[in-house]
């Protein structure tokens, strides 16, 4: 939850059929913000997360815990305007992917972003934001449950 934000109906952890802890008592949802440069080169928004989050200090994308009823979309949208500046409205989701645990799920939602500008932090949760090429992820400590879902959000919406 971000300082300064009111709790929501699915903040609170919880426990998948694995036995893995998760952030997110209805599931939760992140936003995949992709660009596509001039020369054709792909390029993810990546949040670096505060020290103090769960796997702070890893990268991975803005999101957080869905409210009951809430979609993955409506969810994905809430909580990047709650960790950042990006304006997303009037932009269409080009895919989702839900990385189910057996009662607890993750959806990744991505849009396609006309522009790659630069995003400011809101609230505690993200140290900063940054803009990568898809080609140099695998040098960036990502966070697990991103990095273990990235082989099958990496399509999403491949053209762009």
């Amino acid at each position: 939850m971000t300082a300064g934000v009111a709790p929501h109906s699915g903040d609170g952890w919880t426990y998948c059929s694995q036995g893995h802890k998760h952030w997110g008592i209805h599931g939760a949802a992140g936003l995949l913000a992709r660009h596509r440069d001039p020369g054709g080169t792909d390029w993810v928004l990546l949040q670096h997360r505060a020290s103090w989050s769960h796997h702070g200090g890893t990268w991975g994308i803005p999101g957080g815990a869905r409210d009951l009823g809430e979609s993955a979309e409506d969810a994905a949208r809430r909580e990047v305007t709650e960790e950042s500046d990006l304006v997303v409205t009037g932009v269409t989701v080009a895919g989702e992917f839900v990385d189910d645990h057996g009662g607890w799920s993750y959806t990744t939602v991505a849009l396609w972003l006309p522009a790659m500008a630069p995003v400011g932090v809101r609230g505690l949760e993200s140290v900063e934001f940054g803009w990568t090429p898809v080609a140099g992820l695998d040098d960036v400590a990502l966070h697990p449950g991103f990095a273990a879902s990235w082989p099958a959000v990496r399509s999403l919406g491949a053209a762009g």
